[in-house]
């Protein structure tokens, strides 16, 4: 098949997709999206929403529609690092053997990651970057297609650990989770005080997934979208001196070069489900908000006045 047509192929299956979801999830639109865009490019992504907002359900029914194998990890302050990769035993004929720890699936739901000590959340740092983890000095190999995806709640930050800045910067998109519309909460409680459960069809598989994944990587894209992107990234940057004085008055620190590639991958992924062949800035722009927003650190100046990240990339686009 022609990248064209895998592409045209890609468009019907989002649509499809999309639909398939929705018979769970009433709208959240746009965090769908960004979750499937982040699962096409092959990236990590944190939803950050308050209890109640079937961050679980969601992720649940996209593991299901894609036909991957899905755990879900509970964070709490007492879990350590063997919880999640597994630990050698010893078996009946006093030999060592590994058995797996639930970090060995397609998706993990990482569930209210900053409540757990840094040294278990560390213990994903590796299964993030390299798909691999190691145990007793030997590395196992995940399965691929392999996503993170980690839930956070933003309210209750009495016994968190927030999670340090180079694992925020491992999660692709940080996306917001909010309340849903007057209409939207009551077609919630209509679907989920009945005693229908809506069979969801699985559409992809893993394979299939990974050949996702290389198309994206294979769409051309202009110099001058390139350009903008990580021009937009450097503007993010208080050091520099061509940085603006907004950025200067209310920024710390700015987002890194893993941003740049992420917004150029999260470009053409965006380019892609709109059936185009190659991204332009108006990609850029729209994917630019969930990839910046936890890659800037707000300096306490910005806190005392109230300004947001989202007010911060806002003026930046």
């Amino acid at each position: 098949m022609s990248d064209v047509a895998a592409i045209e192929n890609l468009v019907k299956k989002h649509k499809s997709l999309k639909q398939e979801i929705a018979k769970v999830i009433v709208g959240q639109n746009e965090v769908v999206d960004q979750i499937l865009l982040s699962i096409y490019t092959g990236g990590h992504s944190l939803l950050i929403g308050v209890p109640g907002l079937a961050k679980t359900l969601m992720v649940n029914t996209i593991a299901q529609t894609l036909g991957l194998d899905f755990k879900r990890i509970q964070f709490t302050p007492d879990l350590m690092p063997s919880d999640i990769l597994g630990s050698e035993v010893l078996d009946q004929n006093r030999s060592f053997k590994f058995i797996k720890g639930p970090i060995f699936s397609n998706i993990i739901l990482a569930d209210e990651i900053n409540r757990t000590p840094p040294k278990t959340q560390a213990a994903l740092l590796e299964a993030m970057q390299e798909r691999a983890v190691t145990i007793a000095g030997q590395q196992y190999k995940l399965e691929l297609p392999y996503f993170v995806l980690a839930t956070q709640n933003p309210i209750e930050q009495e016994g968190t650990y927030p999670l340090p800045e180079a694992q925020l910067d491992r999660f692709m998109f940080a996306i917001e989770l909010k309340y849903p519309s007057v209409e939207e909460e009551i077609e919630v409680v209509k679907k989920t005080t009945s005693d229908n459960v809506p069979e969801v069809k699985s559409l992809f598989n893993a394979k299939e997934i990974i050949e996702v994944q290389h198309l994206i990587r294979r769409i051309p894209v202009p110099d001058n979208v390139v350009s903008y992107a990580v021009n937009l990234v450097n503007s993010t940057r208080p050091n520099l001196e061509s940085a603006v004085d907004y950025v200067k008055q209310y920024i710390d620190w700015g987002a890194g070069p893993r941003a740049s590639q992420n917004l150029v991958l999260g470009a053409k992924a965006h380019a892609a489900i709109h059936g185009k062949f190659s991204p332009d800035i108006e990609d850029v722009k729209a994917v630019a908000m969930g990839i910046l927003r936890h890659r800037i650190i707000k300096n306490y100046k910005a806190e005392a006045e109230g300004v947001s990240e989202e007010d911060i990339i806002t003026k930046l686009l």
